[in-house]
């Protein structure tokens, strides 16, 4: 497999994961549900409505 070849093949992986995260978290939105991430190297627990704040902020600053 060339150089090229890999190099596509780790971005459309990359944008799969990152398209399935972004639906686990919606899920879990949607639901009420709270999540767990990594935040300064510590564990923060958001509940559903900070999910959704989080979510607004990113893609304002992505414009994805």
């Amino acid at each position: 497999m060339t150089e090229e070849e890999m190099q596509k093949l780790h971005n459309t992986i990359d944008v799969g994961v990152k398209a399935a995260i972004a639906a686990a978290i919606e899920r879990h939105r949607q639901l009420g549900q709270s999540i767990s991430v990594m935040k300064d190297g510590k564990v923060v627990t958001l509940t559903a409505d900070k999910i959704a704040a989080i979510q607004n902020q990113h893609y304002s600053q992505n414009k994805i």
